[in-house]
């Protein structure tokens, strides 16, 4: 699918990812990989509805589910078109919505009261990557809509570094840092790199978290 959520950043993880012939087949593959060591931490995939469509939305369901996956967020698939998604509810996995600066209030009442596992609240209308963050007028919205999900209220784009990531979890439940973190894992040669970059990217802004 065309990223329409995405900026250059992810747009080109993308494009790398393509040039090397990865598919959905390999990242349910690596998700079952990762729960050999790790059964607890909630895995949930992020992308376009494309891919699952191709795949078959009830084998796609199966699969995740066994793969070890716990919810999926399909950017291109609201609320108001997600009756094709029932396969995937059928077989347990929570659908994570969206919610942005310019959602209507009655359409985010609708989210609120449908989020599943959590809710998605872009902190800005854009793209993700792009550097727009002002805390402020974030809090204010992010404190509205929590007064009124049923889920847990996770906040992204435009964090980047620990100093963000520690202003937004003071108000939200929970931080997003997508690009921030792929753009320090590009041009790595093999695994080891990958997670020594990984490493030293997020473990200051784990540290802010866990003081803020």
């Amino acid at each position: 699918s065309d990223p329409m959520a995405d900026g250059p950043v992810i747009q080109h993880a993308s494009e790398r990812a393509i040039a090397k012939g990865v598919g959905l087949a390999d990242v349910l593959g690596w998700v079952a990989a990762f729960r050999q060591r790790d059964a607890d931490t909630p895995i949930v995939l992020m992308g376009y509805l494309n891919p699952v469509e191709i795949h078959g939305y009830a084998r796609f369901a199966q699969e995740a589910v066994q793969a070890g996956v716990d919810g999926v967020l399909l950017v291109d698939c609201p609320l108001e078109e997600s009756a094709v998604l029932r396969p995937l509810r059928d077989a347990g996995l929570q659908q994570i919505l969206l919610a942005a600066p310019t959602t209507e209030p009655s359409r985010m009442a609708q989210l609120c009261g449908s989020a599943e596992g959590f809710l998605y609240y872009v902190s800005f209308a854009g793209t993700t990557g792009a550097a727009h963050l002002s805390t402020g007028d974030i809090a204010t919205r992010v404190a509205d809509v929590r007064a009124h999900a049923k889920a847990p209220v996770a906040v992204g784009f435009g964090i980047r570094d620990a100093a963000s990531a520690q202003a937004i979890a003071g108000f939200a439940d929970a931080v997003v840092i997508g690009s921030a973190l792929v753009e320090r894992l590009a041009g790595a040669t093999d695994a080891t790199e990958i997670a020594m970059r990984a490493q030293a990217f997020l473990a200051p802004i784990r540290t802010a978290l866990d003081t803020h």
